[in-house]
Parts: structure tokens; sequence; C-alpha cells
């Protein structure tokens, strides 16, 4: 029965909302990102031996001036074969380039070649930056971050999905706030609409819909990893419910007001409220795995039954398989049978298995990882295997 709220509402309605906010909110912004140990020993490594030629991207340029609307992605895919190896570009010239976390515009990258190894040197700083100084490690905006740098990668290609792609347990879903009525007795509402909620809400201004969340299943077990919620739409707190006294002594229930601000599709009876998390964003330093670490892909992101470069795909792996933000990963496609026709009874031979494309793991749950495919060169389809590249 809903209640007029008490000295105590706020801790219970917290309370009641942690579960939710574990599995929705987006990363946290790290303002002062440190070096990781494992950065700065390959960055010593690299600084003391230099770079084989070998690694250098086969059109390697020997200088590069920064611009804007430049990622470090993409500079070191200019420099290296593989662009989530920064340490090594960062390791160049561990002498100059002290902090791997930003790099500026207007910088010149001066790429010099020297008995068989490869360094990286500074050529010129920017108005406002530090004199020989490129931080490298990615972070995720649309524009310049506040002091100038320049992003890892293009924020509008992950961005949406940071708040709109969600996996949820069964009950976290199941115990949020939920539409119980429009006005006019309507079903559907849409943008600038009022939508009536019952729930456990916490007096936040900005909230997102979601449908019926669907399953997750293991791509070869068969068993739900988790349960994806459909994004409808956004919405905004105008009022509070209340319980309403009658003259019988009894109480009306009256829905708590919110404004449908955005639709991705009409919101109906039965949606579920979910709080926007902080639009903080993380930073995100490609790498590796540490350890082996493979597994399918589970789904495409939306409807399609393929995917290709720059969309959003569900991997069978997540926090407790010991996949984190930032693992850069390879895709692979299963080998073809085809019939061996130098042999009588062409016996099926087959093929074997071809890497095609690299993902990048931005969000990761439980069970379940949303990646981003940042390169392919044939369609991804649910059940396509991935693995450390």
């Amino acid at each position: 029965m809903l209640r007029r709220p008490s000295a105590s509402a706020p801790v219970r309605r917290r309370a009641a909302l942690a579960t939710l906010a574990a599995v929705v909110a987006a990363p946290s912004l790290a303002v002062n990102l440190p070096v990781d140990p494992q950065w700065r020993q390959t960055a010593e490594r690299v600084a003391a031996a230099g770079v084989p030629l070998a690694e250098l991207a086969p059109d390697a340029p020997d200088a590069y001036t920064v611009k804007r609307g430049d990622t470090l992605w993409g500079i070191s895919t200019l420099f290296l074969r593989s662009p989530w190896r920064w340490p090594e570009l960062w390791g160049m010239n561990l002498e100059q380039i002290r902090n791997p976390h930003l790099i500026y515009p207007g910088q010149v990258l001066v790429l010099e070649r020297s008995e068989g190894v490869a360094r990286l040197r500074v050529a010129q700083a920017v108005d406002g930056a530090p004199s020989a100084t490129v931080r490298l490690s990615p972070r995720v905006r649309e524009e310049l971050l506040p002091d100038g740098a320049i992003a890892a990668i293009p924020l509008h290609l992950i961005a949406p999905f940071l708040s709109e792609a969600v996996v949820f347990d069964t009950d976290a879903l199941a115990a949020a706030p939920r539409v119980v009525a429009a006005p006019e007795g309507r079903v559907l509402m849409s943008r600038g609409e009022n939508a009536y909620v019952l729930g456990d809400i916490a007096e936040l201004r900005d909230w997102r819909i979601f449908r019926t969340a669907v399953p997750l299943r293991d791509p070869d077990s068969g068993e739900v990893l988790g349960f994806e919620a459909r994004f409808v739409g956004s919405a905004e707190y105008v009022r509070q419910g209340e319980n309403r006294p009658r003259p019988d002594g009894g109480f009306d229930i009256v829905p708590a007001t919110f404004r449908i601000t955005g639709v991705r599709e009409e919101v109906g009876v039965g949606d579920r409220l979910a709080p926007v998390p902080t639009r903080e964003l993380a930073s995100y330093a490609p790498h590796a795995p540490a350890r082996p670490l493979g597994g399918r892909i589970v789904s495409i992101y939306g409807d399609g039954l393929t995917a290709g470069q720059n969309q959003i795909v569900a991997l069978n792996r997540g926090r407790v398989d010991g996949v984190e933000r930032g693992h850069v990963l390879a895709l692979w496609r299963d080998g073809a049978y085809v019939p061996d026709a130098t042999v009588a009874g062409r016996p099926l031979v087959k093929l074997p298995d071809e890497r095609h494309g690299t993902l990048f793991v931005f969000s990761v749950f439980e069970r379940v990882s949303y990646a981003l495919i940042v390169a392919v060169q044939n369609p991804v389809r649910p059940g396509d295997r991935f693995s450390q590249p």
C-alpha cells in the first residue's frame, strides 16, 4: 500500500533501488586515472629496446600532426599493426611521454627508425598543453576533453548504449516501478504525454523506460545468462504519488506522475522504469585479456540477424569470466565443410577457422558483456566465436 514518505523513506528507497542501480549504472569518470603498473612495465620494456620495425603498420608515417577529431585508436592504427597496443606507442619514448592519459591536437608525433627498431618522439607541443607530454590512455568523449585532449574512440558509437543496453536479472526488473495507466484511458503514450507509475520511486528527475526483458541464452549450453531489457524511452519525474484518505476511512492509491521526454517506441502500460545513471564516462584503455578468454556471440543488439562494423553484440562472457571494459577481442568465423574433390567419395573436409574482425568491450555485466564491432570483414552472426587477440 502506497504511503506518504516518512523520515526513513529516502533510506528505504535507496535500499530498494540499490540492486537495480548496480546493474544499470554507467561507469564513472576517473579524473586522475593512475598509470597501471602493467602499462608502465610494458612502456619501460619498449622504451629500453624500441619497437621492432616488423610491429609497425606497413605504411606508418614518419610524422603525424594530431588533429581535432582524432582518436587514440586511430592514431595507434597509423603507427602499429594492433591499435590496442598503445603502451608500446607510449613506451617508444618514455622520457618524453611520461603520462599515458591524454594527447593533444597540434602535437607532432615523429617516428624514428634506427638499427631495426622504432621510437616515437614529440616534436612540438601546442599552446596550453604541457610541453612534451602525450597522454595515451583512452577516454570516450564526443568532443575534446576539458584540457583539450582528444578522445580514445568516437563517443557517438557507444554513448547511446551506455544507458540503453542493459542486462537485468529477473528480480531487479520485476521489482522496478511500473506504468499502470495513461491519461484518458489510453494504452500507449508518446513524447510529451504523462504516464502514471506505481512502485518504490526515488525522487530523481531522469528515468529510462524498459519493456519486458528477454532471456539471453548461452549458444553452447542453452543456459540463461541474463535478461536483456528492451529500451523504450525516457521520462522525467513530475509529481509523487500518495495514499489519499477517503471518507469511509480507507485510502485511494494515487500513482506518481511522469512525463515522457523521449521514445524509441510508444510507451505502454506495464513498462518498467529505472533511474538514468549519472552521465559520466569511464576511461577505456584498450588491452588484451591477461589470460586466455574465449566464447561466442549471444545476440545482435536490436532486431538484426547479422551485424557489421560499429554495431553492438552481446557476448556470453562477463565479469565472472574475467571480462573487463576495454578488452579487445578477435572475431572468428567457423571454417566451412567442403567436399574433397581429389579423392573418391568426396569426403567432407572442415576448413580452418578464419579471423575476420575485432571487438571492443565497453559494458560488462555479471555473465554477459556488450562489445562494439570496430572492424569486420564478413557479417557477424549469433554463435560466432571470439578469443583473445
